[in-house]
């Protein structure tokens, strides 16, 4: 590599070492104001709690073997209904870039069914599946998988057609331009989709527990609200926010390795 190279990476890794200082000095700033504003008695500790008392309830979560239970339940829920819905939006989605008339056929019900408040549907998934995991993960899947395939679809059509016509012009058949040449050009798009899918997952999944569920996350901060337990549930706001923030950074590691290997 050459000098000016090697100086042009050093500044890439400095700004990125910032942008990483800048974020965690927000984080840390954010837990001090908040502690002392609870000391003070500026903010009602009652009511807004404080990092310690959070930090309190976590710790009697774990000696009393909850707080793992309660994780694994909502994480095995997520993936459950991300990989689901990921690869029902994906086929669906291809299956409307591959037939036009199917697409004009569904694109009124997708955005129908975009449109409806979802936590209105809780009542008739009880009925057809039971107060049980079924239930949520489908609550999930109505609330991630019709966005799933309305953006990875309009990432299909947005592909260069002048590139689709050199392939036709040497007999490309529509599976080929669509592996060779659609798929490809998409993945960057579909790594960009599964970010929001996750935080879409997240609350579909949330809100089911908070429907039907006896486990998981979603049921802990339900249960601090009913007996007015506000450092429990701020507790489980915090869990769920350090959850979702694994899982996006496991996507940005996936969409650099993607990256990397085209």
């Amino acid at each position: 590599m050459s000098k000016e190279h090697i100086l042009y990476l050093k500044k890439i890794k400095r700004n990125k070492l910032f942008i990483l200082s800048i974020q965690l000095l927000i984080i840390i700033l954010f837990i001090i104001i908040w502690q002392i504003l609870a000391d003070k008695k500026i903010i009602d500790p009652f009511i807004f709690s404080s990092p310690k008392k959070v930090v309190e309830t976590i710790i009697t979560l774990h000696n009393t073997n909850n707080l793992y239970k309660h994780i694994w339940v909502t994480l095995y829920e997520v993936l459950i209904s991300f990989g689901i819905g990921t690869v029902i939006g994906i086929v669906i989605a291809s299956l409307m870039w591959y037939s036009p008339n199917f697409a004009k056929i569904i694109d009124p019900y997708l955005t129908i069914l975009n449109s409806l408040p979802k936590i209105a549907l809780g009542p008739i998934i009880i009925i057809w599946c039971g107060a049980g995991i079924e239930s949520i993960i489908l609550m999930a899947l109505f609330i991630s998988v019709i966005v799933t395939i309305i953006n990875v679809y309009q990432g299909f059509k947005e592909v260069d057609p002048l590139k689709i016509k050199l392939l036709q012009t040497f007999k490309a058949t529509k599976t080929q331009i669509f592996l060779n040449l659609i798929l490809p050009n998409n993945y960057s798009n579909i790594i960009s989709i599964l970010k929001v899918s996750i935080s879409m997952s997240f609350i579909g999944i949330i809100m089911g527990e908070f429907l039907v569920s006896k486990e998981g996350i979603g049921y802990l901060i339900l249960y601090g609200s009913q007996v007015f337990n506000l450092d429990l549930v701020i507790s489980g706001i915090i869990i769920l926010a350090l959850m979702s923030s694994i899982m996006y950074y496991l996507v940005l590691l996936l969409e650099k390795k993607i990256i990397n290997k085209n």
